[in-house]
């Protein structure tokens, strides 16, 4: 979720769901310790739980910026290898791990050393042609050892040549099977599952045969899925926050964010599918989208957007019924 999951995200999602993991989006070594490290890893203290993702090949890289996310609070360090983009092709770190397990456990064996949070893996169920079950089961064996107790599988492969990122995530077809076998096989490892999941039914269905769900930009384009992930899968008795409600509470952190210098836009392009499925859902995106990025803008843009929004909703007249379809 490169550009996706930043800290502006995750606090919008936060308020939606008190109990659900959130992922930074992946941060590479490098960034962390020769780039803006501030800004790379900070969050704010109502996000937890929250993991920082991390991208890499080198053990003491990798160690050290484990050490630094821990030390920043983050409850869980992540390590990447199953992005299969060419940047992150270029940097040898992502899905082209995958060829080198031994040198993933070294790099997890570094980080599970360095800090008391636990450490965990993001993997596909393999690259080009080494795509067996057998492989990747190998592959879970070689970097358990190491001291990783809790795999992320995105159920497909990575194509390393030939596919863009997008078609990686839907031309490559899905095998939940691999991941419930790996779970079968190593019934001691936390096993989530990744990949095509699109709704609350299908993550339940899912959880009977792996022990959680990641959602990725299906939560992204509709953060209100998560509305009722705390009632469903955490045993709360909390009421679900309203639409309306959502966007109220983060005009102070917006505010908050402007007077810091943050410009609108960096925030509300996150905001625009809170309302996706509803009616207003097109004005609400065409608003923010179009008076957001001006010069000054600021939160009587997202208010303005919400009137229109919340007064479309009520004038669209509520139908009952049935159709009969002919022929």
């Amino acid at each position: 979720m490169l550009d996706w999951t930043d800290r502006h995200c995750r606090y919008l999602l936060r308020l939606i769901s008190r109990h659900a993991l959130l992922y930074t989006e992946m941060v590479t070594t490098g960034a962390i310790l020769k780039g803006d490290r501030a800004r790379f890893l900070a969050h704010d203290s109502c996000e937890h739980p929250v993991a920082l993702q991390l991208g890499g090949s080198d053990p003491a890289a990798l160690a050290e910026c484990a050490r630094i996310g821990a030390d920043c609070g983050y409850d869980e360090i992540n390590l990447n290898v199953g992005c299969p983009s060419d940047r992150v092709q270029s940097g040898r770190f992502g899905a082209c791990l995958m060829a080198e397990p031994e040198l993933v456990a070294e790099c997890v064996a570094a980080m599970h050393n360095a800090v008391t949070v636990p450490v965990t893996v993001k993997t596909r169920i393999g690259i080009d042609n080494t795509d067996s079950y057998e492989s990747l089961a190998g592959f879970i064996g070689t970097v358990m050892a190491a001291g990783c107790d809790s795999f992320i599988i995105h159920a497909r492969k990575a194509y390393l040549q030939g596919l863009s990122p997008k078609e990686n995530r839907s031309v490559p077809p899905l095998k939940y099977d691999y991941a419930y076998r790996i779970k079968q096989e190593f019934s001691q490892l936390e096993i989530v599952l990744n990949g095509g999941i699109t709704d609350l039914d299908a993550a339940a269905a899912h959880l009977a045969l792996v022990d959680g769900v990641m959602l990725g930009r299906a939560v992204y384009h509709n953060p209100y899925l998560l509305a009722d992930v705390d009632r469903r899968f955490f045993n709360t008795t909390c009421t679900n926050p309203g639409r309306e409600e959502i966007v109220r509470q983060m005009l102070p952190y917006i505010d908050r964010e402007l007077n810091a210098g943050t410009p609108l836009k960096h925030i509300t392009r996150h905001m625009l599918g809170l309302f996706q499925g509803m009616p207003g859902a097109r004005h609400w995106r065409r608003h923010l989208s179009t008076h957001a990025t001006r010069a000054g803008a600021d939160s009587e843009v997202i208010l303005e957007a919400l009137e229109n929004t919340t007064k479309i909703a009520r004038e669209t007249p509520i139908t009952t019924g049935y159709c009969q379809h002919h022929g």
